[in-house]
C-alpha cells in the first residue's frame, strides 16, 4: 500500500521544489536581463516564443508529449492567457518603478486573497484559525519590512495595485483552468505561451515599445545587439520554459494558496541576493520583519500538515524544509517576480 502512495508524493514535492528553484533563479535571471535589455515587452515575447517552440518541438521528437493545439479549446483557454499576460505586464512595470521591497509587499498579500477568494469563489474550505493566522503573520512580516524603506510614488503603487488584483485573479483562475480544461502539464504550458505570444504585440503598440525597438535596428544602437543583453536574455528564455512547466504542473498538484504561500517563500532568495549586490536594501529591522514574513510560511505549513480535508496541501510541507536548504530567498520576474513573473 505505501508503495502505491509515496511516487505521487515525491513527484509532488519534487514539482513543488522544482518550482521554487526556478522562480528563485528565474528572478534573479530577469533582474539581470531587464538591467541588460531595457525591452519588457519584448524579453517576455521572446520567452514566450522559446517556451512555444521548446514544447512544440520535444513533443516532435517524442521527448514529452502535449496536447494538440485546438481553436475551440485555446477559445476557451484565452481568458486565463489574458490574465497570466496582465499579471506579468502590471509585475513587469512594478518592477521598472519601484523596488524588490514594494514587490514583496503585494506579492505577500496573495496568498491572503487567495485564500478568501477559493473559500467565496471556488467553495473551498474555509481557512483554519492557524491557517488564517499564518497568512496575516506573512501580510504583517512584508509591511514591517518595507516600513523601514523610503517611501513610494504613486506610479509605483498604482502598477503595485494593478499587480494585486491581476496575480490574484490569475492564482485562482488558472487553477479553475486546470481543473476543468483536462490538458495536460504540456499541453497548458504550449496554450498558455502560444496564445500570450499573440497577446504581446498589442501591449507592445499599447505601451510605444513597438517605436522604441524599431529605432534601436535603425539606428543599430542600444542594448539590442550587446553581447551581455544576448547572453542575459537566452538565460531568461530557458528558465522561462522550465518555470511554465514546474509552475503548470505544481499548480495542478496543490491549492492555489500552498501554491502562492510557496512562491512567497521563494522571495527570500531574491531578497538575500538584492543585499548582497546592491545598496538599495531594509535595514537589519526590515530583515527581521522578513524573517517573520518566512516563520508565518512555516506556520501555513503547520497548520495543513495532519488535516484530512486539506491532504495535498501537507504534500507541499513535507518537502518544504528541502526548499527552504536550498533558499536563501526567492523571486519573481520582478525580482524575479516572478516572470514569474512566471510566475
Amino acid at each position: 500500500m505505501s508503495s502505491t502512495t509515496k511516487p505521487p508524493h515525491y513527484a509532488t514535492s519534487g514539482l513543488v521544489i522544482g518550482y521554487a528553484l526556478c522562480s528563485s533563479l528565474l528572478a534573479i535571471i530577469n533582474k539581470y536581463a531587464i538591467t541588460q535589455f531595457n525591452y519588457p515587452g519584448l524579453l517576455t515575447a521572446l520567452q514566450y516564443l522559446t517556451s512555444s517552440l521548446g514544447v512544440y518541438l520535444l513533443g516532435k521528437l517524442g521527448f514529452l508529449h502535449h496536447d494538440p493545439f485546438n481553436f475551440q479549446i485555446a477559445k476557451k483557454f484565452f481568458p486565463a492567457a489574458l490574465v497570466f499576460y496582465l499579471a506579468i505586464f502590471t509585475n513587469t512595470n512594478l518592477l521598472r518603478h519601484a523596488n524588490v521591497d514594494t514587490f514583496i509587499v503585494f506579492r505577500s498579500l496573495t496568498p491572503l486573497l487567495v485564500a478568501l477568494a477559493d473559500t467565496a469563489f471556488r467553495g473551498q474550505p474555509s481557512p483554519s484559525n492557524l491557517t488564517f493566522f499564518s497568512l496575516v503573520v506573512i501580510l504583517a512580516g512584508a509591511v514591517g519590512y518595507v516600513s523601514t524603506d523610503s517611501g513610494f510614488t504613486l506610479t509605483a503603487y498604482s502598477w503595485a495595485f494593478a499587480y494585486l488584483v491581476t496575480i490574484t485573479t490569475e492564482m485562482v483562475y488558472i487553477k479553475h483552468m486546470v481543473m476543468s480544461l483536462g490538458l495536460n502539464t504540456w499541453g497548458f504550458v504550449l496554450y498558455n505561451n502560444v496564445l500570450s505570444l499573440m497577446l504581446a504585440p498589442f501591449f507592445w503598440f499599447l505601451t510605444g515599445e513597438n517605436f522604441e525597438v524599431a529605432n534601436a535596428i535603425t539606428a543599430s544602437t542600444g542594448s539590442l545587439f550587446e553581447t551581455n543583453a544576448v547572453l542575459a536574455v537566452s538565460l531568461s528564455c530557458v528558465f522561462g520554459l522550465l518555470i511554465s512547466f514546474f509552475g503548470f504542473a505544481a499548480r495542478k498538484a496543490v491549492s492555489a494558496t500552498a501554491f502562492t504561500v510557496t512562491g512567497v517563500v521563494n522571495k527570500f532568495l531574491t531578497v538575500a541576493i538584492n543585499v548582497t549586490i546592491w545598496d538599495k536594501h531594509a535595514s537589519p529591522a526590515g530583515l527581521v520583519c522578513l524573517f517573520f514574513t518566512i516563520i508565518g510560511g512555516v506556520l501555513y505549513q503547520q497548520s495543513v500538515t495532519g488535516n484530512g480535508s486539506q491532504q495535498r496541501e501537507a504534500v507541499v510541507v513535507s518537502k518544504q524544509g528541502d526548499v527552504e536548504s536550498n533558499l536563501v530567498g526567492d523571486g519573481d520576474l520582478e525580482d524575479e517576480s516572478d516572470v514569474k513573473g512566471i510566475r
